[in-house]
């Protein structure tokens, strides 16, 4: 009786179950039935959840940000480093190794090749250290560290802004800005080394020490790179203490003269010294007209920057070339992002429009030397980026090698390179008759209330945002601009800029150089508008790498980012040409060492010096040493043994082997003469320049 009361109670509570049986047996047969519908409703209610969740409207995907990009770029920064540090740390020794070869200093010192001539070396830009002596609070504990090159570079990541604005200059004066100091590092630990491991002159030094050379017979010429030529002088002395230095090197070592070997900017550097040294104090050095004969064995210029070079350009009208153009294209948005703030090129912009040995490296000549809208020195070259060649050439023949005159770039359509700057890929391509002219007498500024508050949209500004929106423009409306134009054109855009470096260098072409007027010292780093010294037993030669696109003219659109506090002009690097043609990426390439085209580096040599002319009355003998480009055939090889590039050419066993055995006692005929594989010979005869 009580297991039927019980059971009544249990169906009175389970409501759901039907009672059909009083029996006991009769609840335990219901029982175990209970249990099985509730594991089948169990099993019912998880499949409808699974469905529900199924049913449910799938999520869409998130719009990529700039931030993304920003993140995905350090992501993949952060992996490359740990893959080398955990390939550094476990890998053996023996792979990590890259197999030293003998360098030219070991076999030259079998030879018996001993050290003779000092030798000066002289540092381009940008390649030399730079140490703090002054500065802001924000620059606490760094006194006499480096800002720059030698390994500094830490100071970007810890403090950028006041990084940039200890190696900014006053914008006025070209000078410091009040309560800060940097000065070059002085010394061959000045630019033996740009960061660790990462070799400038490093190489060079080593293979000269291997048959004698040391402090006595080997010095580094260290100026601070980015101030003028003749500012390095009144502020620093550098000038005077290069004489010094020579005079002294000259005496201690037997009377012997002295080698130079300037690179990239540090060509024109050292052509500025060699007309100061002999010009009448308090603008010269007042060494006498007989100073070089005297003391000058040989000038070997490496990568020489002789008529400037395009990427000083675009680095000045844009803050960018073909690396950052192609940067921006992979993560759009990081650099302009207004959410970071970052503002990057323009305060890049700022600093280095600050510089003034950027604008000595614009091209000089004008559209004698680079060409006109419609011919340019260049034409009918065109590249073959997928079909390089790399044969190499005999070190023996002393004539230029015609059989490799005509290799890797081959022709397939006309690239007009005298358009240095266009606007659109139709304005490169088009007959000058169908485009728009620029005329300097366009380039006029309205009035001041039409143009950006410069105060309104933060610290970092440039010259651009005194300009209004109509004549940003007006600057790019289907407009092409020529060397010649081009100076007008950086006049308009950076007035102030302009006004301050062009009191220090000039990018023409002299029509009498016995014009008193070119005594000035604006004139003395462009070789068209100076005489080279009264020495014909010195040598000027010309060494650089070939076989390698370098930029050469650009197509530009105007920025989408239209906010104030911006850049409004930018490389259209979604513009490209046909397979095989030099544009690519919004830039026309043409033959060099990947930053100065052949044109620059060897017209000089090939033509402008050669023999007596107007430029070299003494008839100082001048050579052509060109280095076929060959790169590493894998990573292991580092930077590579046979490099053409501008700045790995200072690795080059050939280029170093040339330069002791000039050191070493060896004439221009004695190393080889002219060695030529580019078309630099012929480029020279389409130039029409009066000599």
């Amino acid at each position: 009786m009580a297991s039927v009361l019980r059971f009544r109670k249990l169906c009175y509570v389970e409501s759901a179950v039907k009672c059909t049986s009083v029996g006991y047996e009769s609840f335990e047969i219901d029982e175990k039935l209970d249990e099985k519908e509730e594991d089948v409703l169990s099993a019912n209610n998880f499949a409808l959840e699974i469905n529900k969740k199924r049913k449910l409207p799938k999520r869409q995907p998130k719009e990529w940000r700039c931030l993304d990009s920003c993140c995905w770029i350090i992501g993949y920064l952060c992996t490359t480093w740990w893959l080398l540090l955990f390939c550094y740390h476990c890998l053996p020794v023996t792979l990590l190794r890259v197999p030293e070869l003998p360098g030219p200093g070991v076999r030259l010192k079998r030879e018996g090749l001993t050290a003779l001539h000092p030798v000066v070396l002289v540092p381009g830009i940008v390649t030399g250290g730079l140490e703090l002596w002054e500065g802001r609070p924000c620059a606490d504990g760094l006194f006499r560290k480096r800002l720059w090159g030698g390994g500094s570079f830490t100071q970007i990541f810890k403090r950028p802004l006041c990084l940039l604005e200890h190696l900014s200059l006053h914008y006025e004066t070209g000078l410091d800005p009040q309560g800060i100091r940097v000065r070059a590092v002085p010394g061959l630990v000045g630019a033996d080394y740009f960061a660790p491991g990462y070799f400038v002159w490093a190489v060079l030094i080593e293979n000269l020490a291997k048959i004698g050379y040391e402090g006595k017979n080997l010095h580094m010429a260290a100026y601070d790179w980015r101030l003028s030529f003749q500012n390095t002088e009144i502020r620093d002395h550098a000038l005077t203490r290069l004489k010094s230095k020579i005079e002294l090197m000259y005496i201690s070592n037997g009377y012997k003269k002295v080698v130079a070997v300037p690179h990239s900017m540090g060509v024109i550097y050292f052509l500025h010294f060699l007309k100061w040294v002999e010009t009448p104090p308090p603008m010269g050095g007042g060494g006498g007209p007989g100073w070089c004969a005297k003391h000058i064995k040989a000038v070997m210029n490496i990568g020489p920057a002789f008529l400037g070079v395009p990427k000083a350009v675009s680095n000045l009208f844009s803050a960018e070339g073909k690396d950052v153009s192609y940067i921006r294209a992979m993560a759009p948005g990081v650099f302009d992002s207004e959410i970071l703030g970052l503002q990057t090129f323009e305060r890049v912009m700022r600093m280095a429009r600050t510089w003034d040995s950027i604008v000595s490296l614009l091209p000089k000549g004008g559209e004698v030397i680079w060409g006109n809208m419609d011919r340019s020195p260049e034409e009918g070259h065109v590249c073959d980026f997928s079909k390089k060649s790399h044969s190499k050439t005999s070190l023996t023949t002393n004539n230029v090698n015609n059989s490799d005159v005509k290799r890797g770039f081959l022709v397939k359509d006309l690239a007009n390179y005298g358009r240095i700057i266009s606007f659109g890929k139709p304005a490169s391509v088009l007959h000058s008759s169908k485009l728009p002219t620029a005329d300097s007498k366009e380039f006029s500024r309205t009035s001041t209330s039409e143009n950006f508050n410069n105060f309104s949209c933060g610290e970092a500004w440039t010259e651009y945002d005194e300009m209004s929106r109509q004549s940003i423009q007006n600057v790019a409306a289907d407009k092409a601009y020529t060397t010649t134009t081009l100076l007008d054109l950086l006049r308009f855009v950076a007035p102030k800029m302009m006004r301050r470096a062009e009191a220090h260098f000039s990018h023409g072409i002299a029509e009498n150089l016995d014009d008193p007027k070119y005594n000035h010292y604006k004139y003395w780093s462009n070789p068209l508008e100076t005489k080279l010294s009264d020495a014909p037993d010195m040598e000027i030669y010309c060494m650089y790498g070939v076989g390698i696109p370098t930029e050469r003219s650009y197509v530009y659109k105007l920025s989408p980012n239209s906010r104030c506090k911006s850049i409004p002009y930018q490389i259209d690097n979604s513009v490209h040409g046909e397979d095989g043609s030099c544009l690519k990426g919004g830039v026309y390439f043409a033959d060099g060492d990947e930053s100065v085209p052949v044109l620059s580096a060897g017209f000089m040599c090939a033509k402008g010096w050669r023999g007596r002319t107007r430029f070299n009355p003494s008839g100082i003998a001048t050579y052509i040493r060109e280095y076929r480009h060959k790169p590493p055939t894998s990573l292991m090889e580092g930077r590579g043994i046979e490099s053409g590039s501008h700045v790995d050419i200072m690795g080059n066993f050939a280029l170093i082997e040339d330069i002791m055995r000039v050191a070493a006692g060896a004439t221009g005929d004695e190393i080889g003469g002219d060695q030529i594989h580019s078309d630099i010979i012929k480029m020279s005869e389409r130039i029409n320049l009066g000599l």
